[in-house]
């Protein structure tokens, strides 16, 4: 079974998505750490997004997940794709149609033959249309920046609520407004607003229309 978790930055889909894999003991699949991971490795070499777009067309990495770690061409990045640079980053690369197409491959191969949660913008449109169930989480663009801001302060970065704020608007502009596999709600997902809720009612919420989808299917 897949299950496809889309929405846009800062509305709690990683959060979610591994306490439901848990639940499920299925296999988490974190794709904004994928294109996290892509950044960071453009931004180390001073690339653009512009000069990046001919590039990644012939880019080679390789990309391990275990867990909360990340590696990246043998590199463990966990830590530094969550930076404010690759927050601001990162949507301009992801939006580079090479870039999507790589990694798109590399998820769907992982997506074959077990049990997934997979999170990401453009899932369940794009890389798992065919996903039985679908959930688009949403939540205020001043609640979603509330979470990001005190996350990274947590982790002891200087940041700016504005800076923060911004790059919140900005990512949601870029990720909707992009050609390919655009950020937006499936026909067929349930839309969750995360915004007053706790993060164990969203959980909660998910496993329930699981359950529901499930028995709907051996009903039929």
């Amino acid at each position: 079974m897949i299950i496809a978790i889309d929405g846009p930055a800062g509305a709690g889909k990683s959060t979610i998505s591994k306490l439901v894999a848990k639940e499920l003991q299925f296999q988490y699949v974190d794709t904004g750490a994928m294109y996290r991971a892509i950044t960071l490795h453009f931004l180390d070499q001073g690339i653009s997004p512009e000069d990046a777009a001919g590039q990644a067309a012939n880019l080679r990495a390789s990309i391990e997940m275990n867990g909360h770690q990340i590696v990246f061409n043998g590199r463990d990045v966990s830590r530094e794709i969550r930076s404010l640079e690759v927050n601001q980053a990162v949507s301009a690369y992801a939006a580079i149609p090479a870039i999507r197409v790589f990694l798109v491959s590399l998820q769907r191969q992982i997506g074959k033959d077990q049990d997934i949660v997979v999170d990401g913008r453009d899932i369940g449109t794009y890389v798992f249309p065919e996903a039985e169930v679908k959930i688009f989480l949403t939540a205020s663009v001043e609640v979603r920046a509330k979470r990001r801001f005190d996350e990274m302060r947590a982790k002891g970065e200087d940041v700016e609520w504005a800076d923060i704020v911004e790059n919140i608007r900005e990512r949601d502009r870029i990720d909707s407004e992009r050609e390919m596999a655009p950020l937006k709600k499936a026909d067929d997902a349930v839309e969750v607003d995360t915004s007053d809720l706790t993060i164990q009612e969203v959980v909660d919420c998910i496993l329930d229309l699981i359950q529901s989808k499930k028995r709907a299917e051996v009903q039929s």
